[in-house]
């Protein structure tokens, strides 16, 4: 009944903190990073994470994550009778630490998915660029012409550089936000190319042409250099997760044998010592098998 009690209490102080902390919190965080979305004179960057959430609820969602994660840490240590008060802290302020930066990790992860799926889509607008302007149709004709077929981050991301155009935004300025917005090497050689031959004069499909061979050059090279490093990164998260799943097992076959790895000071130590060297070996296979291109 004692041991309900604590964890009844745990819990209550968690969801305490997560609805009426929390927005404290998030509120003194936006506070220190109010210029990160703004710029020097006053304008809203359009950050790519107005796509799917605002800082504000940014701030708010790694603040619960923390604060739950340290509430669960310690409501599964009580369980497992471990009450030593400095065990307790150092393990609850550890995962609140790391479950801080879980939304953060989980956005940049819909970020870089999106940015994934435009970078695909690279060649066929340059093709359809290419062959619009063989028709006989002005640039920005052709970008609208080849935003309704793309679909995706494609068609948002053009659509909204000729709802710029058609405000007075030069097309060219328009174009170089795409690149702020979304960056890339492929799409600042297309921007660069078409901002050039505006200025300079030339055909333009010619260009274009030749940036498509290019792109897709780059993109094979890409393909395959991802496939020749996918078994270590593979390894990588094997070797990370092993020693996580083998406690897991051992501790529910015979939780006596585990129990002093859990509560006594040598056997936290050992964790930590486990869990430092998982994460230097993880961290330098990623490293190995990340290629920057």
């Amino acid at each position: 009944m004692t041991d309900i009690l604590v964890l009844a209490l745990v819990f209550a102080a968690t969801t305490w903190g997560v609805w009426v902390v929390t927005p404290l919190l998030a509120q003194l965080g936006l506070e220190r990073s109010a210029g990160k979305y703004v710029r020097a004179d006053g304008v809203k960057q359009l950050s790519p994470l107005y796509r799917f959430t605002t800082p504000e609820r940014l701030s708010q969602a790694c603040w619960s994550a923390a604060l739950l994660g340290g509430g669960t840490v310690a409501a599964v240590l009580i369980a497992v009778n471990v009450l030593n008060p400095y065990l307790l802290g150092c393990a609850c302020l550890l995962a609140g630490v790391l479950c801080f930066h879980i939304p953060n990790k989980w956005l940049q992860g819909r970020i870089k998915k999106r940015q994934r799926l435009f970078d695909a889509r690279l060649t066929d607008l340059t093709l359809g660029l290419a062959n619009g302007l063989r028709a006989g149709s002005a640039l920005p004709q052709s970008l609208e012409i080849v935003s309704r077929d793309m679909g995706g981050p494609m068609t948002e991301e053009l659509l909204l550089v000729l709802h710029e155009y058609r405000l007075g935004v030069d097309l060219p300025e328009s174009l170089n936000r795409l690149c702020e917005r979304m960056p890339g090497e492929d799409l600042s050689l297309l921007v660069t190319a078409i901002r050039l031959t505006m200025q300079s004069g030339g055909s333009l499909a010619e260009v274009l042409d030749r940036i498509t061979d290019t792109i897709r050059q780059r993109t094979d090279f890409h393909d395959r250099l991802m496939t020749m490093t996918a078994q270590g990164r593979f390894e990588a998260i094997a070797m990370a997760a092993a020693p996580l799943v083998a406690f897991a097992i051992l501790f529910f076959l015979d939780r006596e044998l585990m129990q002093p790895l859990v509560q006594t000071k040598i056997g936290w130590c050992a964790i930590g010592i486990v869990a430092v060297l998982e994460t230097v070996g993880f961290l330098v296979i990623n490293k190995i098998v990340t290629i920057d291109v």
